[in-house]
């Protein structure tokens, strides 16, 4: 329970900062809405990390209430989209029940992201899966596999769904082979 009242209590405290330095520098979110990830120190290096891996992303605001401490919230914008860490929580385990997706343009892509968060302690998972070595979950997806999977022909379709189930990382060569199969 302490720990929840100390997420809660800084929860407010970022939504607060943020908030005031906001009318103070008369600036606007670009959404109302945001993805907040809870980090325990971190939190800049993460975003950091994704901001480099992901085009049209970038740092939007830093947060740091107490000098010498790491930055309480770190706003940044990954692929178009609006996130905000928290980086003052209690450890608590991010899981797989929420992941970041990106739907990759081509396998080239698909290799630079996977290689990039799965490196230095990620762990690789079935089916585009991955928590990279912050403890964040992605899913790596060409968007070749969509395109498969909604074909008309669902036997084909059906094929590429047994191939991709014997994958970590996908290999969009294997998909369209297992398309194409008669």
């Amino acid at each position: 329970m302490a720990q929840d009242s100390e997420v809660v209590s800084a929860s407010l405290e970022a939504i607060a900062g943020g908030l005031l330095k906001r009318k103070r520098g008369n600036l606007s979110m670009a959404s109302k809405i945001q993805t907040c990830l809870l980090f325990s120190g971190n939190g800049k290096e993460a975003a950091e990390c994704y901001v480099s891996l992901v085009p049209n992303s970038r740092i939007e605001r830093i947060f740091s209430p107490t000098v010498g401490e790491p930055p309480l919230t770190i706003e940044f914008t990954l692929g178009g989209v609006p996130y905000q860490i928290l980086n003052r929580g209690p450890k608590m385990e991010h899981t797989g029940a929420s992941s970041i997706v990106v739907l990759t343009n081509d396998q080239a892509e698909t290799d630079r992201l996977w290689d990039a968060l799965a490196a230095d302690g990620g762990e690789e998972k079935p089916c585009g899966w991955l928590r990279d070595r912050f403890g964040i979950w992605w899913q790596i997806v060409p968007e070749i596999l969509p395109d498969l999977l909604m074909k008309e022909d669902q036997t084909a379709a059906g094929r590429v769904m047994e191939a991709l189930l014997t994958m970590n990382k996908i290999d969009s060569a294997t998909l369209e082979a297992a398309f194409r199969a008669a």
